[in-house]
């Protein structure tokens, strides 16, 4: 009988062990599910390609200009045609992809950095200085994004440095507001009161113990923030407030196309249409993880 249960205990211990299911496993699997999400993903993926690789994939230099071959029609050696001056309408996208995502993730980068840290104080204290933030807060929120972008812009100057920060303020009180709510729901959560009775310090806390559990809407809000940052550089692009010449920016692709949009659509349609598509990708990996990073959705499929 011994021997038995031996040899059972033996063959049961030769199992192979269930690996772990992580949470980023988790959220990678249900990711992989939702099929607009992964097309999100894919759309994105081509775009950094081609901005890494601009210069492998095209011949053309995107500011060289030559007249001779002005509002060419696409054709094989222009893709997409060329614009007013000559210069590969192709080679010009490509280009500006770089400043594209370049603005779109520096600028929600800057904003993430000044509104977390503020939101997270000003929900975990709470009383006085909770009203000043949000008083504060409030008055950013009274301007649309877009404008208070044009108005930081207009203080301190033109150009894709400016747009980065401007865009970055804009998106502050986003982020301050998001983190305030989810650490005034934390906060309540009793392993925090648990911290608190062993004296733990405040910083630790929030650190260690809030902040990780407030990363799923950081997350997400972070994936359609950084679409809302490309179209806001785009406009002020199209305004003559972003990338100046020959910098091939979509937005003043746009603005200086519309000028030919009767004789030579080209150069508005396909400047336009990555905009689109770099906005829509983003858009549906931000509701794609958005169904992953929350149990109740996961529940459910």
């Amino acid at each position: 009988m011994f021997g038995r249960n031996k040899s059972q205990v033996d063959a049961i211990s030769k199992l192979p062990t269930p690996k772990k299911d992580t949470e980023l496993r988790q959220v990678w699997r249900h990711l992989r599910r939702n099929r607009l999400a992964m097309a999100g993903i894919v759309v994105l993926t081509i775009f950094v390609l081609c901005a890494i690789f601009a210069p492998f994939i095209t011949p053309h230099d995107p500011i060289k200009t030559d007249l001779r071959n002005a509002f060419n029609e696409p054709s094989e050696e222009n893709v997409l045609g060329t614009d007013w001056l000559g210069r590969d309408n192709f080679s010009r996208i490509l280009y500006g992809s770089r400043i594209s995502l370049a603005i779109g993730l520096i600028s929600v980068t800057i904003g993430m950095f000044i509104g977390v840290p503020i939101g997270a104080l000003s929900g975990y204290y709470g009383g006085r200085f909770d009203l000043l933030i949000q008083r504060l807060i409030d008055i950013m929120i009274a301007f649309p994004g877009i404008l208070l972008a044009i108005v930081i812009v207009t203080i301190l100057g033109v150009g894709v440095e400016n747009v980065m920060i401007a865009v970055g303020v804009a998106s502050v009180p986003i982020y301050t507001r998001l983190v305030r709510g989810s650490v005034l729901a934390v906060k309540e959560q009793g392993y925090v009161a648990a911290a608190k009775a062993l004296g733990i310090g405040d910083a630790r806390i929030i650190i260690r113990h809030i902040m990780p559990n407030c990363l799923g809407p950081i997350i997400v809000q972070s994936t359609f923030q950084i679409a809302t940052a490309i179209l806001w550089a785009a406009g002020l692009g199209f305004l003559g407030l972003g990338a100046q010449p020959p910098d091939p920016e979509w937005g003043a692709m746009l603005s200086k196309g519309r000028e030919y949009i009767r004789t030579a659509h080209h150069l508005t349609t396909y400047p336009g249409l990555a905009i689109l598509l770099m906005v829509l990708g983003f858009n549906l990996i931000g509701d794609g993880m958005r169904d992953a990073l929350d149990p109740r959705s996961r529940k459910h499929r």
